[in-house]
């Protein structure tokens, strides 16, 4: 699950600057475009709404929306979390099978492979599956990204003591956004770091990259990165609680 939602990370990022492009064109009714029409100005019309509900208040509109479309994307996640967790009970089985097939000719590799999907039927596990909620979330999180960006109304207004439209003068949400994706990076990983160098160093390199892609983007989408971070944060610890207290707990007898 953590190679997965690594990788749907820098996915996620390259899809946002390939889009950079169509960035400077604001999205309005008029807008043209299978994914301007349903996916960018709906967002874009819901985080005026609100807006509109609190006094033209932007800064508090991407807050509530960010929350929103993160309890509408929950279920996912709980899901591709439930499947994870199969596959990771799956793990010795799935090794003793390596070992057992550890040949590299074609015959062998064919043998892995079918008890392998023997074993994923037994248990009822789709390997595939973890994938599925990432696909729906995609559009769905780099949409929310075009509709804060394209949306000219949110550049024209503050919120706390920033700009909307402008970098954060203080730096501090970018800060405040590296330090949260750390957290919650650190608790998707809990157990798995130690074992494994790379997700180690990706435990780093996340927020690193997230504290400079916040630094030169507008403000509004660093809140909405902080907000996001936040509410995954609460995420991760209720639906993985036991996981974190089981990781912690493991960490301390090896001390």
């Amino acid at each position: 699950m953590v190679k997965r939602r690594i990788a749907f990370t820098f996915l996620l990022i390259a899809f946002m600057l390939v889009g950079c492009n169509e960035i400077n064109e604001p999205i309005t009714a008029e807008s043209k475009g299978f994914w301007n029409e349903y996916i960018v100005y709906p967002l874009s019309w819901l985080i005026t709404y609100v807006a509109d509900m609190f006094n033209s208040n932007y800064g508090l509109a991407i807050i509530i929306v960010t929350i929103l479309i993160r309890l509408a994307i929950l279920p996912l996640m709980i899901q591709q979390t439930k499947n994870a967790k199969a596959m990771q009970a799956l793990q010795p089985e799935l090794q003793k099978l390596r070992e057992k097939y550890s040949s590299k000719d074609v015959q062998t590799q064919q043998k892995l492979q079918q008890e392998t999907m023997l074993l994923f039927q037994k248990h009822g596990v789709n390997p595939l599956a973890g994938c599925f909620p990432l696909l729906i979330q995609m559009p769905i999180l780099i949409g929310f990204y075009h509709a804060i960006m394209r949306t000219e109304e949110i550049a024209r207004h503050n919120f706390l003591w920033f700009d909307l439209g402008e970098k954060d003068p203080f730096f501090i949400l970018p800060l405040v956004a590296g330090v949260t994706t750390f957290i919650q990076q650190k608790m998707m990983m809990a157990g798995t770091a130690q074992q494994n160098p790379q997700m180690a160093m990706m435990l780093w390199l996340m927020p690193i990259m997230v504290v400079i892609f916040a630094i030169n983007f507008p403000a509004a989408l660093s809140l909405y990165w902080v907000v996001g971070n936040l509410f995954m944060i609460a995420q991760t610890y209720f639906i993985k609680g036991p996981d974190l207290k089981a990781a912690k707990n493991a960490g301390g007898t090896k001390k």
